[in-house]
């Protein structure tokens, strides 16, 4: 059988998995990190119910006996540093995705290093033994199917998928299992008795264009092919970094919005403080009751990583928005900032705004030395963090 050469790594629960590393009690037991929305879930968590961004209430009616712990960015990042220099020390060629997952190019190592999968699991031997977690590899000749493999693998798998058999793999997967295929896409296609790959695989590109318009049924009729040119790429670098609120039902008043959205400037600035970032495009991504979602943007001047700035955009957005929140309701709140670059920050602003940088150091440093609540903004005092998912994917 023939083996792809692209690996696809993924780490397991990741910050359940961390806080059971780290603290042996929590080891076999259901651990929820976050409170008010649930930002993980370990596998015995996940196994009694729980999911990702479900509402921390919920999570408890479901799991009872779940241990809830809150989330630390900190010991999160360094874990991740860690993964990612076994990843590194593996094959140079590597594609971070996000903090616990990656793409790796192994075709120049068969002669010192083996087969892929010979690669592939040495590297999960690698890092259980270096940095003490668990980690899912999938093998296969595309970024696509990789991805596809080590999903199908967890927990703590590994899946090879030959290149003779990745078709007969892939078609016998569900439609969910396509990149880009949600709720509202999956129940169009299973509405045309469209149930698994395969389904979609003998349509007629042009019958997906017409079912689900042009840009999503080209790149559905494309994966369902195994048709993903993209090789893996070094050096890339993210455009956006964002933060997400998962809300809930009710009604939320505008000081309990500001709160949220304060929170979620704050965590992204200082993400990108923390990296050399600036950016200036700032982007508001809403959810409504009806489930209908907006999403607007604004672009500075000039770049800027600055706490302030950023949320001044951030609430005339978000201002913009009002009426249509009050006839509604509101479930989602998110915010990004985009076109990151590696440039200084300006403080010159479109806006009436005071510069305020040298505040936003001397927040970083404390935080930096006494952790991330050792001081809070007026506004937070005497509220827990509403916030409980640090990134909004790009």
């Amino acid at each position: 059988m023939t083996e792809g050469t692209v690996l696809h790594a993924d780490l397991d629960a990741f910050y359940a998995s961390v806080e059971q590393r780290d603290d042996p009690a929590l080891r076999g037991r259901p651990v929820i990190v976050g409170g008010g929305v649930v930002l993980a879930a370990s596998y015995e968590a996940k196994a009694r119910g729980v999911r990702t961004a479900m509402g921390g209430r919920q999570a408890l009616q479901v799991c009872p006996d779940a241990i809830v712990v809150p989330a630390r960015f900190n010991a999160y990042t360094e874990a991740s540093r860690a993964v990612f220099d076994v990843f590194h020390d593996t094959t140079p060629l590597v594609e971070g995705i996000s903090i616990d997952e990656a793409f790796l190019e192994v075709g120049g190592l068969r002669r010192i290093r083996g087969a892929p999968s010979t690669i592939a699991t040495q590297l999960r031997a690698d890092v259980r033994d270096r940095v003490g977690l668990p980690i899912s590899v999938g093998v296969a000749r595309t970024k696509y199917l990789a991805k596809v493999a080590s999903a199908v693998s967890k927990p703590e798998g590994m899946l090879v998928v030959p290149v003779e058999q990745e078709l007969t793999f892939l078609h016998a997967l569900p439609v969910e299992r396509l990149w880009g295929v949600g709720k509202v896409t999956s129940a169009k296609l299973r509405e045309a008795r469209l149930t698994t790959v395969g389904d979609v695989a003998e349509m007629f590109e042009g019958e997906l264009v017409q079912l689900l318009g042009p840009g999503a049924g080209r790149h559905l009729h494309a994966l369902a092919h195994n048709r993903d040119p993209r090789p893996v790429q070094t050096g890339k670098r993210r455009g956006s970094m964002g933060a997400q609120h998962a809300m809930g039902r009710g009604d939320h008043s505008p000081a309990d919005l500001d709160l949220v959205l304060l929170t979620l400037v704050d965590r992204v600035t200082r993400r990108m403080r923390a990296a050399g970032r600036t950016g200036s495009t700032v982007t508001i991504r809403l959810r409504f009751g009806d489930f209908t979602r907006s999403t607007s943007s604004h672009t500075l001047a000039r770049p800027t990583a600055h706490t302030v700035t950023v949320l001044e955009v951030a609430r005339q957005l978000l201002a913009s928005r009002a009426g249509v929140i009050k006839d509604k309701g509101i479930t989602l709140v998110g915010v990004s900032v985009g076109s990151l670059d590696d440039q200084p920050a300006q403080l010159a602003l479109p806006l009436d705004v005071t510069s305020g940088a040298e505040l936003d150091d001397a927040i970083d440093a404390v935080r930096d030395k006494f952790g991330s609540t050792a001081l809070r903004r007026a506004v937070q005092l005497g509220r827990s963090d509403p916030v409980a998912a640090p990134h909004l994917p790009d």
